[in-house]
């Protein structure tokens, strides 16, 4: 019985300046993803599921962006640890995206969070705090949610910060 053929391999991400004439210069990068020798690629169905949760999870951090309360870290860490694993494009280009690579990069030197993105997050759970008590929510949920957003403050203070002069 005849063994059904393969998927194509994917194919290999070009060093920076090395790009396809048709790629927009916005596209490239000098930094390229990092290639971790110990991630898997996964093949089939496998791949297929972590290719949609990549997709997804990068989906709700972009809605996370300008819905106060829903993160946008975690779902871009999640979209990066999927598509290392099911797509090396995707990857690459969540690698070197404007707002997102920064903040890939630092989380995998060694868990960084820089200061401003501090911020963001302690002033967008002030705002959901303040707005749950101005909106009268139910005590036991009000108190369950700023509960909640006090321990992720308070661990997010906590991270390091990006060693200074470090342009990640």
């Amino acid at each position: 019985m005849p063994m059904p053929p393969s998927p194509p391999s994917p194919q290999p991400l070009r060093p920076p300046g090395q790009e396809p004439e048709d790629t927009p210069p916005s596209a490239t990068a000098s930094e390229p993803a990092p290639t971790n020798p110990r991630v898997r690629q996964h093949r089939g169905l496998a791949r297929l599921l972590l290719l949609v949760l990549a997709w997804l999870s990068l989906g709700m951090g972009v809605i996370g962006i300008f819905v106060p309360g829903l993160p946008t870290t975690v779902f871009v860490l999640i979209a990066a640890w999927a598509a290392a694993r099911s797509s090396p494009r995707l990857h690459q280009w969540l690698y070197t995206h404007r707002l997102f690579g920064p903040m890939l990069r630092n989380w995998e030197a060694g868990g960084f969070v820089s200061r401003p993105a501090k911020r963001a997050a302690a002033l967008t759970m002030l705002a959901c705090a303040a707005l749950m008590l101005v909106l009268d929510v139910v005590w036991w949920a009000t108190a369950l949610a700023c509960g909640c957003m006090l321990c992720v403050g308070i661990w997010l203070w906590l991270r390091p910060e990006p060693p200074p002069g470090d342009s990640r």
